[in-house]
């Protein structure tokens, strides 16, 4: 008798879709999930970013991973593959999702980029077998074979460790490379919202807490329960700081502005007429 192969609860690309959703909506890129490919299907499990303007910005560079950031096309399609390996399945699968969206809503191969973004690292037979040769980016694979020279390949567990990357290799299967991921993410506070902010933390709990973290297939995770996981942790770390640990974060201006004129010159000539020390 077969052995069914255990399948994930979780819908893992709409919790990148959501981090990818939260992350460039503030720059103009419009991202969906859950959508028709088609007229009549299924929704499929792929992501769809779509760019305002003509070409990318600097902000939106900042956040886009190699592989993304350096497509001119105005859409990007992402099959997103988080539990499952890369496998001649996957391909027939990406091909159809880039077939048939491109024929439905009337685009070309010029408006559309399709992307194959990979969790696990894929294996070297899989590689040679289907054409695909890494590119001058880490973990960016193109192909040789006609069917497939259009649709990169993206192994989030090579991708090279660039703030533009960290977002999207928060994802990638290998701890260690998570743990690179969300470290530089701590040097990007310019770019983060508390809604961003409250998501990672969550993502961050997720994964690297033994007891949760010990079966993810058989734990549904929803968007909703990242965030809430996010608040959470955030909540908690906060409250055990110390006040010389959060001000650094706060231009004194935002500070100040905390407090009514009369409690600000109230507390000045307070410590005025404390007495000097020796």
């Amino acid at each position: 008798m077969k052995n069914t192969p255990k399948t994930s609860k979780t819908r893992w690309h709409r919790l990148l879709g959501t981090l990818l959703r939260t992350l460039l909506s503030p720059v103009g890129i419009l991202v969906q999930f859950d959508f028709k490919v088609m007229t009549e299907p299924p929704e499929a499990d792929i992501l769809l970013l779509r760019r305002e303007g003509q070409k990318w910005t600097a902000e939106q560079l900042s956040r886009l991973p190699d592989g993304i950031r350096d497509s001119t096309a105005r859409q990007i399609l992402i099959e997103f593959k988080y539990t499952e390996s890369i496998n001649e399945v996957a391909f027939r699968q990406t091909l159809g999702y880039d077939t048939f969206y491109k024929r439905a809503n009337e685009l070309s191969d010029v408006e559309v980029q399709t992307v194959l973004m990979s969790a696990k690292t894929p294996c070297s037979e899989t590689l040679t077998k289907f054409g695909y040769e890494q590119t001058v980016h880490d973990g960016v694979y193109r192909s040789q074979n006609p069917l497939l020279k259009t649709i990169p390949l993206i192994s989030l567990n090579e991708l090279s460790n660039e703030p533009h990357n960290a977002f999207v290799k928060c994802f990638a299967s290998r701890k260690k490379e998570k743990q690179k991921a969300f470290q530089l993410l701590k040097e990007a506070r310019s770019l983060m919202t508390h809604q961003l902010e409250w998501f990672l933390s969550g993502l961050w709990k997720y994964w690297f807490s033994k007891k949760l973290g010990e079966d993810e297939m058989a734990v549904e995770l929803t968007p909703d329960e990242v965030f809430e996981m996010g608040k959470m942790w955030g909540s908690t770390y906060l409250s055990t700081l110390k006040v010389e640990d959060v001000l650094p974060y706060f231009k004194l201006q935002d500070i100040l502005a905390q407090f009514q004129l009369d409690e600000i010159e109230k507390y000045v000539n307070h410590e005025k007429m404390k007495p000097k020390s020796d």
